[in-house]
């Protein structure tokens, strides 16, 4: 192998990981705010655990945040607007990425 093959499979490794990372703090930022709003619709233990687990299914229903989003927001119908919810993901995100960083 050359010195350029090397660096090549080390880019894609690097791709791969950052890739594996962002997927894990999404997921881990949408099962926060699943747990914020069980909070907010009186959910408690495994009620709320269920809950932010539903959210975080919800997240494969297309790209991008607007079905967790629409999800959330419906739930909590009057609770938190759609606004509220992505700002809540846009706060909740990089406090997911920390936990993911605490627990290497």
């Amino acid at each position: 192998m050359t010195t350029f093959d090397d660096r090549e499979h080390a880019f894609e490794a690097k791709f791969a990981h950052d890739a594996d990372m962002q997927f894990r703090a999404e997921a881990r930022r949408n099962k926060l705010v699943g747990l914020w709003a069980a909070g907010l619709l009186g959910k408690t233990g495994d009620a709320a655990a269920e809950y932010a687990m539903s959210v975080v299914s919800a997240d494969f229903e297309e790209a991008g945040i607007e079905d967790v989003v629409r999800k959330v927001a419906g739930d909590l119908a009057g609770k938190a607007s759609a606004d509220d919810v992505r700002a809540k993901m846009a706060e909740l995100l990089p406090v997911a990425k920390k936990q993911l960083m605490d627990e290497l």
